[in-house]
């Protein structure tokens, strides 16, 4: 485990504009090696420090428990500015204060101050080991609680993770239960093997769990529990985790392209200019661009504060009140979504062939928005648009809506 940190209590939230600030020095740094680390992949054990350090994982604590205690919206724009910099490194931050949610949504009171206190005191970065549609680990009843052995993929975070959230399939009950456990726990292994070709750095390796003691203080949500609107919004935190890390990917690309422009590319023969950045169609075409990403901000910023009002409503929070998240949350994911894919494909037609060479890195931007936009398909997030503009129908709460 890390050592221990103690972070003073602040007398108010932090804001928007401090949050950033705290942020500003990290981006700026993990911009200057994201090409280097993008080609080389690999854990970014250095890069998670200067994270730790900053501060920046106490964020979504609250104050009482000697966080930071910035809102939702703070976040998530704090997120977005880490993502411009390296999408998979603010993965792995967001994800962390996923964790976070988790503990906080369906803990106990008793369980949210030791676990989120801990997590201020000894500095704990979280990693996650819940992905719902692997149902490998199973939990087994004992007398002190149950015992786990399988293995989760696609755990984001996992490799270097001093704590994880992880669910697991009870068979009796035909249900999943939610815990966490520290990473070196006895019996827990996690293997550094995700290989795809964009998000390298994420540490999204293999958890194997081979008769792991799991007691019931570490339960957040046994099997079989009914589920609440307002639990089940957890799955709106992660969903809008991702439509922010798009827009970071897009404002990254498109500041990325107009440099690159400005500084580097040379006008076409047939546009009687003398400099790329006074050609009308290179004008024209990024114009278009802009006009992709700013809807994209505005929606996510919109469905950030839908977000934080529907949590402020607490045990109170009706079905439709969920829903209505639901929707704002599924806007954005389809904006931030093209308009990752579509800034980080097009910069290439306006920078020319000279902005392919591998030193520049430019492609790492539609690798990594091809690789995590696969996540969850979004012709369900626009299924659950249509739908509910046809017939009123919030989107059904899954996993993944």
């Amino acid at each position: 485990m890390s050592s221990v940190l103690h972070f003073p209590t602040n007398p108010a939230p932090l804001s928007t504009a401090d949050a950033l600030a705290l942020a500003e020095p990290v981006a700026r740094q993990l911009a200057e090696t994201a090409v280097a680390r993008d080609q080389a992949g690999g854990h970014a054990a250095r890069e998670r420090e200067l994270i730790r350090d900053s501060g920046l994982l106490a964020l979504t604590v609250p104050q009482e428990l000697g966080g930071l205690g910035a809102s939702w919206p703070t976040f998530y724009r704090v997120l977005r500015r880490l993502a411009e910099a390296d999408s998979a490194l603010a993965h792995l931050f967001g994800f962390h204060h996923l964790q976070l949610a988790s503990v906080q949504l369906y803990g106990t009171a008793e369980q949210q101050r030791r676990l989120l206190g801990e997590t201020i005191r000894r500095r704990w970065f979280w990693g996650n080991a819940l992905n719902p549609l692997d149902r490998r680990l199973l939990a087994v009843d004992t007398d002190q609680g149950w015992r786990l052995d399988g293995a989760k993929s696609f755990a984001s975070g996992s490799v270097g993770a001093d704590m994880l959230t992880f669910s697991a399939w009870h068979e009796g009950m035909q249900a999943a239960l939610i815990g966490v456990r520290p990473a070196d726990a006895p019996g827990i292994s996690v293997r550094a093997d995700w290989d795809a070709f964009g998000q390298k750095q994420t540490d999204s390796g293999t958890v194997s769990f081979d008769a792991v003691a799991l007691p019931r203080a570490d339960v957040l949500q046994p099997p079989g529990s009914v589920p609440t609107p307002r639990t089940t919004l957890r799955q709106q935190i992660a969903q809008l985790i991702l439509v922010h890390l798009y827009v970071g990917i897009a404002q990254g690309a498109l500041q990325a392209g107009l440099r690159f422009t400005r500084d580097e590319s040379r006008p076409w023969f047939q546009s009687g200019v003398a400099a790329a950045v006074d050609d009308p169609f290179v004008q024209h075409r990024w114009g278009e661009l802009w006009l992709q990403v700013r809807p994209a901000e505005l929606l996510a910023d919109a469905a950030a504060q839908s977000l934080q009002q529907a949590l402020g409503r607490g045990d109170a929070l009706t079905a439709d009140e969920r829903g209505a998240v639901a929707i704002a949350v599924a806007e954005a994911k389809v904006l931030a979504h093209r308009a990752a894919l579509s800034v980080s494909q097009q910069l290439f037609e306006l920078t020319g062939a000279r902005a392919t060479s591998g030193r520049y890195g430019l492609d790492r931007f539609w690798r990594n928005a091809r690789v995590h936009t696969l996540h969850d398909p979004v012709d369900y997030k626009l299924r659950d648009l249509g739908r509910h503009a046809l017939t009123g129908a919030w989107p059904e709460p899954t996993p993944y809506s």
